[in-house]
């Protein structure tokens, strides 16, 4: 599956953006699908996705309650709503898929190893 961001740019603290992942190439039904972040000199981390087995939705600790994943079936799309946008959350944004998720944490660590990847899009955060 080829995935493609789009959404990034710049906010103050406070602020919201929507980025969105557009795949082709296969349908997203068979993905367990999510966002990464990643700064300069860190590693890469799971912040969301989406379970393909019954769709429940799962967050880093530190985004729940501002940030929201959603799915358009109908546009084999996966959104990342972002609200009360902090400082911290300055990174390169990627969309990943994978088919095998059991859990969170599984998930993770399986997609950084052999998920498909888009080519990221900049959030920027400062006042």
């Amino acid at each position: 599956v080829h995935l493609v961001e789009s959404g990034g740019g710049s906010v103050h603290p406070g602020g919201s953006l929507k980025l969105s992942c557009a795949a082709s190439g296969d349908t997203l039904d068979y993905y367990a699908i999510g966002w990464f972040r990643q700064v300069p000199g860190k590693e890469r981390e799971g912040i969301a996705c989406i379970s393909n087995a019954d769709g429940r939705t799962y967050y880093r600790e530190s985004v729940k309650g501002r940030f929201s994943i959603s799915k358009d079936n109908a546009e084999n799309t996966v959104h990342l709503e972002m609200n009360k946008l902090k400082p911290e959350d300055t990174a390169v944004y990627y969309c990943a898929a994978d088919p095998l998720f059991t859990s969170w944490e599984a998930w993770v660590s399986s997609v950084l190893e052999f998920g498909s990847w888009g080519q990221g899009t900049q959030v920027t955060v400062s006042p």
